[in-house]
């Protein structure tokens, strides 16, 4: 007698069987545990979870399984670069396997402590500029990731806000210069020729602590026709609640690199997609595990960006927002 099996079937049963495979394979093998360091920029707090759900995720779809074959040490900098130096440091002492690097103060906190250890990088924007890869195509070291915005973001920031605010006089560049690419140089060039193609009065806001960012934004609240844009900044996303509240209270329209600003209140957010980054990291971070060199895995560029923007800021602040943005958004906060 023939006995027939659909393909539903077929495959179904050839994947009950491999779901044993790995395990028989290692416990066959004595496959040793590999150790995985992760070294944030940001605080340990609900934005940094969900990214790093979306990096275990994808490594358990890669066939890592934690406390199995699989051990994360996470570390978190909470944006201070002092922190961030010793936090690298200690995992690079434990002699992980591979790091995961969030940001560019990150990454060379610690490219400084280690030149053999693979490094993936997550949220970098000037990896050549910054001296992490010889190459996008071909990195050369062991250090290798994913890029987010480029230079040219702080222009469109400039050109939205002029468009949401015709009587923009003047928009403040917001940042810490410890935390943002070339001391905040990488972005200033494209920002300053937007401000002057707009004819609006540039301003360079360089914050290293709270009572800076108060003072930055209480003297621009003082002034009509003021805005703000933020580039991609550990330290401004840790104190993302005081610069949301404090531009809510003098009625500052803002700009943000990420949506997690727009979904607190800011007026709205253009970035990349922070969580599929992680998600895509955990791809290069099991290659590397499996035998892959950083050198040759080129470095990545972003394929998901967001546009949210937030209608009750909008209203609270009376602008009407211009229908191509609402068009464009990804998500309108009511």
């Amino acid at each position: 007698m023939t006995v027939t099996i659909g393909r539903r079937e077929l495959l179904a049963a050839l994947g009950g069987a491999a779901a044993t495979w790995p395990l028989a394979a290692r416990a066959q093998q004595g496959e040793r545990m590999r150790t995985v360091g992760v070294l944030m920029g940001l605080a340990d707090d609900a934005e940094a979870e969900g990214r790093l759900m979306a990096f275990e995720h994808g490594l358990e779809t890669e066939g890592w399984s934690l406390g199995q074959n699989l051990r994360i040490e996470y570390r978190y900098a909470e944006g201070d670069s002092a922190r961030m130096q010793a936090l690298a440091k200690e995992l690079v002492e434990l002699k992980p396997d591979c790091i995961v690097g969030h940001s560019t103060p990150v990454v060379t906190a610690l490219m400084h402590a280690t030149r053999t250890i693979p490094i993936v990088f997550v949220s970098v924007s000037d990896p050549i500029g910054s001296g992490f890869v010889a190459s996008t195509a071909r990195p050369g070291g062991n250090i290798t990731g994913f890029t987010i915005l480029n230079a040219s973001i702080a222009g469109k920031y400039v050109s939205m806000l002029k468009d949401m605010v015709p009587q923009l006089a003047r928009v403040a560049l917001m940042y810490n210069p410890d935390s943002v690419p070339d001391s905040g140089t990488f972005f200033s060039g494209a920002f300053m020729e937007a401000a002057a193609q707009y004819k609006v009065q540039p301003i360079i806001a360089e914050v290293h602590n709270p009572a800076e960012i108060e003072n930055t934004i209480t003297k621009l609240g003082g002034e009509t026709g003021s805005g703000i844009a933020l580039v991609p900044d550990n330290f401004t996303t840790v104190h993302r609640e005081l610069i949301i509240s404090l531009t809510a209270q003098f009625r500052i329209p803002a700009i943000y690199p990420y949506r997690y600003f727009a979904e607190a209140g800011g007026l709205l957010s253009y970035g990349v997609d922070a969580v599929d980054l992680f998600r895509r990291a955990s791809e290069y971070v099991s290659r590397i595990l499996r035998g892959a060199e950083p050198a040759d895995l080129p470095v990545q560029a972003p394929t998901k960006f967001e546009l949210v923007i937030n209608l009750g800021t909008a209203k609270a602040l009376g602008l009407v927002i211009p229908r191509v943005l609402l068009v464009g958004a990804d998500e309108v906060i009511e």
